[in-house]
């Protein structure tokens, strides 16, 4: 097999995989598809400038809004186009965010991974919860070798999350995006798979 015909063979598995998302568990969150029910709940936090102030995109206007973009998300399902999980929160059995993967390099066995969460949840680990459960999902069950996040310059908060996940910063990138008519600093974490495997044996040992 040639290296295109590898490269659509891995592009094929994915869009399978992701086609019908899986649903994960962590001990206080279940992680599933997006639904178009969760409009509400996804409105409540997408509204707000200070959610969407170190992200790409803007506070959503009104529940119609995020109502159509979730209808969007379905079709991205279906095309095995989408890699995001909404985050329920067991106990309140609600819908407090997302995470996932925002990106794939096949080529490189690589990934980038994002994620939101209503700030009435801040503060309780729950976002590390989250991101280490895709990095764990990336690594054993997509194989991945390389999984990466980016932060815009002072988002403090996102890159602790990113830290605590086990990532490393490896660096600024300086005015690399133009977002909301400005130029943005970006600073990038990652974790190798030799890495992630070291950690948990290392976890193992301490049980």
């Amino acid at each position: 097999m040639n290296k295109f015909n590898k490269l659509n063979d891995k592009n094929s598995k994915l869009i399978k995989i992701f086609t019908k998302i899986p649903t994960l568990e962590t001990p206080r969150l279940i992680m599933r598809r997006l639904r178009v029910n969760d409009y509400k709940d996804m409105y409540e936090y997408s509204r707000l400038e200070s959610v969407t102030r170190y992200l790409l995109w803007s506070p959503h206007k009104d529940e119609e809004y995020t109502y159509r973009y979730l209808e969007h998300v379905q079709d991205d399902y279906r095309a095995g186009e989408f890699y995001d999980w909404a985050l329920v929160y067991k106990e309140h059995d609600k819908m407090i965010g997302t995470c996932g993967f925002t990106r794939f390099d096949l080529n490189n066995t690589s990934a980038e991974i994002g994620y939101v969460l209503n700030p009435y949840y801040w503060g309780v680990g729950l976002a590390p919860e989250a991101v280490s459960e895709v990095i764990r999902y990336g690594f054993e069950e997509l194989k991945l070798n390389r999984i990466e996040a980016r932060y815009i310059y002072g988002n403090n908060r996102s890159r602790h999350v990113m830290e605590k996940c086990g990532m490393t910063f490896e660096g600024m990138f300086r005015s690399q995006i133009l977002n909301k008519n400005e130029y943005k600093d970006v600073g990038v974490c990652s974790i190798l798979s030799r890495e992630y495997l070291n950690n948990k044996e290392t976890e193992l040992k301490k049980l």
